[in-house]
């Protein structure tokens, strides 16, 4: 994938990762990819702080769960009478970062088989050789039962899908917080097939679900 934006933009998964299964969290259906959203003249245009934007993943396979982040490289965000307006956000698909395991104690081969860069397992994951980024695009916010609801379309892997998840927004004169509650994708609808039941009929108990849960956590300053 040449570009993906989470959560906001990044989300997200990036998004990213092994996958994991979680039936009491948001899952989303992706969708077709929607028109994005564009900027109002009266909107205010916040610039996304890469150094406090990050996307939290949790996979999960029989035998346990994995954890970790991914970095959100850059991005902006609009804000028009306390509702986001437009934005998108670039995810560094090379950031993928496994948080459960040690240095010594199997970290380093699955971040290299997450990322694609272990020699025969380039596609099995993400591939960042040849997508080293991901990206997200708002296509719009609503409120519904009393949450906001924001939705984009989410490229991974050049593939491009619309999700939705709840967040919640913290705004003053010269920054915003966006932070999502915890959301499910499915990782087969972005060609991220390695272990899937649903994909291969002969794994046994040999799979890795196709969920990944994400939380997705957005700074920005006034531009």
């Amino acid at each position: 994938m040449k570009k993906a934006f989470i959560t906001l933009p990044l989300v997200a998964c990036m998004v990213f990762f092994t996958a994991c299964k979680s039936d009491n969290k948001n899952q989303t259906n992706a969708k077709e990819a929607e028109a994005v959203s564009q900027m109002s003249a009266e909107a205010i245009k916040y610039k996304i702080n890469a150094d406090q934007s990050t996307i939290d993943w949790k996979g999960s396979k029989p035998t346990g769960t994995h954890t970790g982040t991914i970095s959100i490289e850059s991005g902006v965000v609009t804000i028009k009478d306390g509702v986001i307006e437009s934005g998108n956000f670039l995810i560094d698909m090379n950031s993928i970062n496994v948080t459960d395991l040690k240095a010594g104690e199997g970290k380093e081969n699955l971040e290299a088989h997450l990322k694609g860069t272990a020699e025969g397992k380039e596609d099995h994951f993400f591939n960042v050789q040849e997508h080293p980024t991901a990206y997200f695009e708002v296509t719009s916010s609503q409120e519904k039962e009393g949450k906001t609801i924001l939705s984009g379309n989410l490229t991974i892997k050049d593939i491009k899908k619309n999700v939705s998840f709840p967040v919640s927004i913290t705004e003053d004169a010269e920054a915003i917080t966006l932070t999502s509650e915890s959301f499910t994708i499915d990782r087969t609808q972005w060609n991220v097939n390695y272990g899937s039941k649903s994909v291969f009929d002969d794994l046994g108990d040999k799979f890795v679900n196709d969920e990944i849960e994400l939380v997705v956590t957005v700074k920005g300053n006034k531009a």
